[in-house]
């Protein structure tokens, strides 16, 4: 009879629970897409506008503004943006190998709301011909622009002699947020009225303001980020040894690194871009996936997708359910909701986060 090692018996029932896992949260996020077109304001019927697809009949024309023009953009925006954040705090943390590590809390979001903010502000001062390319994308392309520079800039300080400090990475985000909220600031300061209407809310964060245009215009950033983010797991489980032992398992690890900060940047500048600053989702969702599944990055990357997504999803359906017809910023349901789950991870964990 041929012995079973324990640890491998672990690791199978830790990879049948995240394809499990994997299943469910699938069944989740259809659940939650379904909700997200079926609820609002307005009184339109999901199901009778799918009964009248189905049936070849053509769908009343307020449904179809409604749940074609409001609706599925704001659907689609909800489901990148919410899958883009949490698997941006993922591979953020299994790059610093650190469960802290968030695009928020380490100043990442705050470069892509300067670049954001930039845009909105000075976009108008652009020649016409540069404004005319870039049109709907010029957002999108330039909270990017400040998150790359944000996530290059706090590996340049955390890391030194090929270690990377988790200590000097959290003050050098705190700094990297204050330096880029003062910025901000400053070009708040300058703004006229309209100018900081639309930076008022896009502050808090919201899903109210997706069109196709913007999401259209968004979408290759995050698709990208998702796309290329699993090709990561490999190198990101190898990394969890350390630098000199990936190196060794035949990891190009300064590859690797490159890839994460471009996968990173990507995906929170566009998110934050398009939605605004929404908290939580990259540091509460990896956590839960990592308390129930392992930390396999293999199985924890796509998970993530697929619950930030979700969550998101849920959210938005509860920011336009609570204060109806009015909407709450969703930020502002994602900060009420991670606030207390992210102190429970730290109560539960607090063992084990010293540094």
């Amino acid at each position: 009879m041929v012995a079973i090692h324990p640890e491998i018996g672990l690791a199978g029932d830790r990879r049948r629970l995240a394809r499990r896992t994997s299943w469910a949260l699938a069944a989740l996020l259809l659940a939650a897409a379904w909700a997200s077109l079926a609820v609002g304001a307005s009184d339109v019927s999901l199901g009778a506008a799918l009964a009248d697809l189905l049936a070849g009949r053509e769908i009343e024309a307020r449904s179809r503004i409604i749940l074609w023009d409001i609706r599925l953009p704001r659907l689609l925006t909800g489901m990148m943006v919410g899958a883009s954040l949490a698997v941006a705090g993922a591979v953020l943390q299994g790059l610093f190998r650190n469960p802290l590590a968030d695009p928020g809390l380490v100043g990442v979001s705050a470069g892509a709301g300067l670049g954001a903010i930039t845009a909105i502000v000075l976009g108008g001062l652009l020649p016409a011909g540069i404004a005319a390319l870039l049109g709907p994308a010029l957002v999108p392309v330039m909270a990017f622009a400040g998150s790359w520079l944000a996530v290059t800039a706090l590996y340049v300080i955390a890391t030194r002699g090929g270690h990377t400090s988790v200590a000097t990475m959290l003050l050098g985000g705190i700094a990297l947020a204050a330096m880029t909220g003062a910025l901000s600031g400053l070009l708040i300061y300058i703004a006229d009225d309209q100018q900081l209407r639309d930076l008022t809310f896009w502050g808090l964060g919201s899903l109210a303001g997706s069109t196709w245009s913007k999401t259209l215009a968004a979408a290759p950033l995050m698709l990208a980020a998702l796309l290329a983010a699993p090709l990561l797991a490999r190198g990101l489980n190898a990394l969890a040894l350390g630098e000199a032992a990936a190196h060794h398992l035949g990891v190009p690890v300064q590859r690797l690194k490159t890839l994460a900060v471009l996968v990173v940047a990507a995906a929170v500048g566009a998110a934050t871009a398009i939605s605004g600053g929404i908290g939580f989702v990259g540091i509460v969702v990896p956590h839960l996936l990592r308390l129930a599944t392992g930390p396999d990055h293999r199985a924890l990357l796509v998970n993530a997708g697929l619950l930030g997504a979700s969550l998101l999803l849920l959210a938005d359906v509860v920011s336009r359910s609570v204060v109806a017809p009015s909407e709450l910023p969703i930020g502002i349901v994602t900060a009420v909701i991670g606030g207390p789950v992210f102190m429970w991870i730290l109560l539960r964990r607090r063992g084990s986060l010293e540094f």
